[in-house]
């Protein structure tokens, strides 16, 4: 979240972020509230001064032995005054502190300024995409046929949007997990970790699905969340921790189911396994001073490439602009695959430096190398992959012709040899 005093000494600046997000949110209500607080805070701050020069007063009379009733019964008059104005103020700090947690993260300055997706910014392109001689099919006509994808099954067990992965569509998944996750540990210096799939709504909070975002999220009725994302575990392992310079930049990863509403997203993408309400992905985290944190977003987004140039899987890298951005990010590359049944590359992979937002929310600090005071840290996530997807992206562009798909050679290891799924 903002700082507050940057939001009350920067309002024009904040409002034109707002903006440029595409946002119609103003900071007149935290105006507002603010200054209604620093009334209140006025008041009770004098009638304490008040309560403490009378309280000497009393205690003077009754040494005095003369008659302080009177002034006792005031001073309970200004007591209860005192406990009415706290309560309030009290109201007042959670409105302003709602606001604070639903004003979206400042925009890096190097973050293209634009309405939508459509104005986004290609950064660069790896690999030419096949050339079929015959019709690409969908995953999903693919899946059906050799029986691997079963989404009628799926949908009797939990409804609309879920899947049942069957024989070779579960064993890629499977083998695509251990193979991210091997690379990303052994060749690029990330941490495995395994968190719970279960969170607190503080823990939600603090990497900003909540309170913006609960329509998006599975809640429990004991206030509990199944994760939309392993960054929101990740992330929060040093909540309200003070760390030492020397132990960053930290590099986390895990796999980990991933569970979402999808609200909003009627009619979109219906057909198939790109947009479900339970997938997997495995994510990548890291922990990172101010100075060196956009050096660490260029390592995450090469780390993500790295998955797809090993798989042979053509991709593009692009900026998102301040309309297509992310809530809690600052500044956000997309790295998309290409599908060949839709003729165009898709978002496999979201990378993003979200500065001090995530971690001012969290209390997450680091001490400076020969310093006393504390900073705040900044906090970088990153898809490393989304596993369905690359699913989907091995489907679609080594598929043959009679039905079957070929596995990637950095694949076939994790496949125990097999080379094509048949079924």
């Amino acid at each position: 979240m903002l700082d507050l005093k940057f939001m009350r000494e920067n309002k024009e600046q904040v409002e034109k972020w707002l903006k440029q997000r595409g946002s119609d949110l103003t900071l007149d209500e935290f105006v507002k509230l603010d200054e209604e607080r620093r009334v209140i805070l006025g008041e009770v701050e004098a009638l304490k001064n008040k309560r403490n020069n009378e309280s000497a007063e009393i205690a003077r009379l009754k040494k005095a032995k003369e008659d302080a009733s009177e002034l006792i019964k005031a001073m309970g008059e200004v007591s209860a005054k005192i406990k009415e104005l706290d309560e309030k103020l009290a109201e007042v700090d959670e409105k302003i502190k709602y606001i604070q947690m639903t004003i979206p993260n400042k925009l890096s300055d190097t973050t293209p300024i634009g309405k939508d997706e459509d104005e986004n910014v290609e950064i660069r392109r790896w690999g030419e995409p096949r050339k079929f001689d015959f019709e690409p099919k969908p995953h999903w006509e693919i899946g059906e046929k050799l029986g691997i994808l079963d989404f009628e099954r799926g949908s009797k067990l939990s409804g609309s949007r879920f899947v049942l992965y069957r024989g070779g569509a579960a064993r890629v998944e499977r083998a695509l997990i251990n193979f991210m996750l091997d690379l990303h540990t052994e060749k690029h210096g990330y941490t495995e970790h395994i968190t719970p799939f279960l969170v607190n709504r503080e823990i939600c909070e603090g990497t900003g699905q909540l309170p913006k975002f609960e329509e998006d999220m599975y809640r429990t009725d004991d206030d509990m969340f199944l994760i939309s994302t392993s960054e929101i575990t990740m992330t929060n392992i040093h909540r309200k921790e003070i760390l030492d310079e020397k132990d960053l930049p930290k590099y986390y990863t895990a796999y980990s189911p991933c569970f979402r509403r999808e609200a909003g997203s009627y009619g979109k993408d219906v057909k198939g396994i790109i947009r479900v309400h339970q997938f997997n992905k495995v994510e990548m985290v890291k922990l990172a001073t101010p100075e060196t944190s956009y050096d660490e977003l260029e390592k995450m987004v090469d780390n993500a490439e790295d998955v797809l140039r090993i798989l042979g899987l053509p991709y593009r890298v692009i900026s998102l602009c301040s309309g297509d951005i992310g809530f809690g990010s600052a500044k956000t590359y997309d790295v998309e695959v290409w599908l060949p049944s839709q003729n165009k590359y898709r978002e496999i992979s979201s990378c993003s430096n979200c500065e001090d937002f995530q971690a001012r929310r969290m209390g997450l600090k680091y001490r400076p190398n020969g310093s006393n005071k504390s900073e705040f840290v900044h906090t970088l996530n990153g898809s490393g992959l989304a596993v369905g997807r690359t699913l989907v992206a091995i489907m679609e562009n080594y598929q043959q012709e009679d039905g079957s798909f070929l596995i990637p050679d950095a694949l076939v290891p994790y496949m125990n040899g097999v080379k094509v799924v048949t079924k």
